[in-house]
């Protein structure tokens, strides 16, 4: 037999070697930066900072460009002076061409998941976190666009819209410019001074100093007695101030500025508040890294970013973005020998104001601009690199291996409550609940109480919540263990994250799931099953409480849900789902279905029994067919599961399975009960083949090269792929379902939860000490290791260096997830602070 492929299509790749800097331009070129004052935790890779890259070098899709009808519909929609393709492109460094086909799928409503896995040839073998990525940018351009429409109806209401405005507005390409062309015509703002001049009629003279200065006369617009044209000094000051206003606004004048900010040494400052060393802060310590700290704002570190924004926001720090005055002197140069040089001969008085007007424009206008657009960048990338950390911790959280086949016990510790129990079947069925005093006088009791549970259901894994009472839980286990108190039973234990137990046992899920059961020992329950599959357990919980990532409070709220929900149904998705034993919770995060679909799903089941095939999904009520074709693939019909068909319908030679015709698709609504649909069951649908595709599989399966193809499929892949009138990419796939064996899971390549049968607490570390230890989090400053003392261990980012990992997770942004295994020495340990700190010498594989 050929060995089942082991490839993933996303799992974290080189892809991820992406700097996710969220720039506009290429901030990141100048790379000749002086030294800076930074604190010790200014660390990056020893790589330059470079911009994104694109997604391949050379084209392994196929290119293609929106219908001209689709195209003309979305520049009418978006209605901006700009072509979202190029500007998405550019912002997000991904082909133009790739960035057409995601525009294209995201508008005909298709998942990112069914994306990744069964349209790679139109995305270029993007991973989906690189799609969500463009889809990000590409909502935020479509929500800008939208802000940009309704600022243009609000002026023109106000009767202050002009041509020049109107396109001032639609030119611009972020969140940030708008802002800055808008805000002097916000209700309730300050008439600004260009306004008040243009209102005094001056808008023609500035036209006419610009274009033709031969004849003006500043002489000719003084009105005496109207206050801004009495004099000519009054006059050329309101001159000045419309020019000012006219090159803070103008493109060309901007993109300069910007490049020569990026060819200086721009830095962000931060200091502590005198209002907070008067009132003497609660907080005040937490920020003292930061009291008299200066970095580049090209290497500032994502972390740096959100504790000074978190200082800034409590009063307990000044912030601010150091421009040099060489940026000033070369600007003002500039404007006045090119962008804003007068047409013709010029009197000296009217370069006089032409000067002023640079010179009152970059003081009041730009350099305000350009401190904002650095720190709304600045903490956009920050966002997004917190957001990226939680996205990677999560899925590598979601995807731990599921320990099966055996009898756990879930233990929730607790001193004066007691640890509750749980032990659960190795299909997660509750067989008996319980709770033991393991911490007061009568521990021979509670241990022979204990004894009797685990040999009556012969139960060997114990899993311990890593809460309250957890290592004196775990000291007392041992302690049974090392003097085999449980013989002839050989126990083990481990510690699971227990965070967000407590939340989901009062959780309507939980009470409707365990309807008889005190909270307290649904959590037993919960932190029993995180093992067995944490998959199906974890789902139940909101991301956001299961203890991933840090920062969380300092990042957008709607955007960190949007990204954590994503990850969450590309796991579900892709690791996919026995439609007729998995939970009504686990099907929502299914691509393609929602809470109703599930909810129908499960009632048709309980109506109808098992499912027989995919196609049977089709006579669901809400299932239309672009919901069915989004689910199929990661729904499986398992035939083991499948209780009074399992012994007719093994799993059968490939080949003698009969074609299954395409049926049309269904429609909503009454339709459903004339729906036409097979009976009969199909091997391929517990794969991870399409139904779009069993037709090709078939004619694949009966092609005379398809042994030769699985061993060697690169040159002959291709060319079959034409053979058979599909892509290279579905062709894999296709082969990828046939090779795996039945019941295949992807999770078997993660890592599984650590059972030991000692315990070792700090006191006995010792410094350079070698030991091997799991990931459990990871932060933007560094990662915090298991190493089975009781308290993690930390390995501060700047010894997680290029050397140490594997070629694969080689990327700027920090390198580690939850659940890799790694090999580490001691550098410190602080008993009385509970600290460790910890070198990293390898990943192990």
């Amino acid at each position: 037999t050929a060995k089942p492929k082991e490839r993933v299509s996303f799992i974290v790749s080189e892809s991820y070697q992406r700097d996710r800097w969220a720039d506009e331009g290429s901030s990141q070129a100048w790379l000749g930066v002086k030294k800076e004052e930074v604190d010790a935790e200014d660390f990056t890779f020893d790589e330059p900072c470079l911009k994104k890259q694109k997604t391949s070098a050379a084209c392994m899709g196929r290119p293609t460009n929106l219908p001209s009808s689709e195209a003309q519909s979305l520049r009418n929609e978006l209605n901006m002076n700009w072509d979202l393709i190029e500007v998405l492109s550019h912002l997000t460094c991904v082909e133009r061409w790739v960035c057409a086909n995601i525009i294209m799928l995201l508008r005909e409503e298709n998942t990112v998941p069914f994306m990744v896995r069964y349209r790679k040839d139109m995305i270029n073998h993007m991973d989906a976190d690189a799609v969500r990525d463009v889809q990000m940018v590409y909502e935020e351009l479509c929500s800008l666009a939208k802000r940009t429409q309704s600022v243009v109806q609000t002026l023109k209401k106000d009767g202050v819209l002009t041509t020049e405005l109107e396109q001032n507005l639609r030119n611009c390409r972020s969140a940030d410019e708008l802002d800055h062309v808008y805000s002097p015509y916000k209700k309730g703002s300050k008439l600004t001074k260009a306004r008040r001049a243009k209102a005094l009629g001056l808008e023609d003279a500035a036209s006419a100093l610009m274009n033709t200065p031969h004849t003006l006369d500043l002489r000719a617009w003084i009105k005496p007695g109207t206050e801004g044209l009495s004099s000519v000094e009054e006059v050329a000051t309101g001159v000045e101030h419309i020019l000012a206003d006219m090159m803070a606004k103008d493109p060309e004048t901007l993109t300069y500025v910007k490049t020569l900010c990026e060819k200086s040494f721009v830095s962000i400052q931060s200091s502590v508040s005198k209002s907070a060393l008067k009132e003497k802060e609660q907080d005040i310590d937490k920020f003292q890294l930061y009291f008299d700290f200066t970095c580049n704002i090209q290497r500032i570190q994502p972390h740096q970013t959100l504790a000074i924004n978190r200082g800034e926001s409590l009063k307990i720090l000044t912030v601010k973005v150091n421009i040099p005055d060489r940026v000033k002197s070369d600007f003002t140069r500039w404007c006045i020998n090119n962008r804003w040089r007068p047409k013709t001969f010029a009197k000296e008085e009217l370069h006089a104001i032409i000067r002023n007007a640079v010179e009152d424009s970059y003081k009041r206008l730009i350099l305000p601009f350009l401190t904002r657009s650095y720190r709304t960048k600045l903490t956009s990338a920050a966002e997004k690199e917190s957001i990226a950390m939680f996205v990677r911790n999560l899925r590598q959280r979601l995807l731990v291996c599921p320990v099966r086949g055996c009898v756990i016990m879930g233990v929730d510790p607790g001193f004066r409550h007691g640890c509750k129990l749980a032990i659960l079947s190795p299909t997660s069925q509750i067989l008996q609940t319980d709770v033991v005093y393991l911490h007061n006088s009568n521990q021979p009791r509670e241990a022979e109480k204990l004894r009797h549970l685990m040999t009556k259901y012969s139960c060997s894994r114990v899993v311990i919540g890593n809460g309250t009472a957890c290592r004196e839980t775990e000291s007392f286990f041992a302690d049974l263990i090392s003097r085999r108190y449980f013989h002839p039973l050989d126990v083990s234990y481990c510690i699971t994250n227990e965070a967000g137990a407590s939340i989901y046992s009062v959780s309507p899920e939980a009470v409707q799931e365990m309807p008889d059961l005190d909270p307290n020992l649904r959590s037993a329950v919960s932190i029993g099953r995180r093992v067995q599959d944490p998959l199906a357990e974890l789902v139940k919980i909101d991301p956001k409480h299961i203890g991933i990532g840090t920062y969380q409070h300092d990042v957008s709220a709607g955007a960190l849900k949007t990204a954590l929900d994503g990850v969450v149904q590309e796991c579900v998705s892709f690791v996919g789902v026995d439609i007729n034993i998995c939970s009504e919770i686990l099907m929502r995060h299914v691509a393609g279905l929602n809470a109703g679909r599930a909810r129908s799903i499960t009632e048709w089941r309980e109506q109808h029994g098992p499912f027989i095939n995919r196609e049977q999904l089709k006579l669901v009520k809400g299932m239309g067919p672009k919901s069915y074709q989004q689910c199929a693939g990661f729904i499986r019909i398992n035939p083991q599961t499948l209780s009074r068909y399992a012994l007719i319908y093994t799993f059968v030679v490939f080949k003698a399975a009969p074609e299954v015709p395409e049926k049309p698709a269904a429609k909503k609504g009454k339709g459903k009960t004339g729906v036409n649909v097979s009976t009969s069951f199909n091997p391929l649908d517990q794969t991870c083949i399409h139904p779009e595709s069993y037709h090709v599989a078939q004619r694949y399966s009966a092609h005379k090269h398809t042994r030769t193809l699985e061993q060697q499929p690169t040159p002959l892949a291709k060319e079959l792929a034409r053979t058979l009138d599909t892509t290279p990419e579905t062709l894999k796939l296709i082969i990828d379902g046939l090779t795996q064996p039945p019941g295949f899971d992807i999770r078997q390549n993660f890592g599984q939860a650590d059972f030991k049968r000692g315990v070792v607490s700090m006191s006995d570390l010792r410094v350079g000490a070698v030991l091997t230890g799991r990931v459990d989090n990871t932060a933007l400053f560094g990662a915090f290791v298991d190493i089975g003392v009781g308290r993690a261990g930390l390995i501060h980012k700047s010894n997680i260096t290029l050397d140490k990992l594997p070629v694969s997770q080689r990327r700027r942004s920090l390198a580690l997830g939850p659940g890799e295994r790694v090999e580490v020495r001691v550098l410190n340990v602080d008993l009385q602070r509970g600290r460790i700190g910890l070198d990293l010498i390898r990943v192990l594989q």
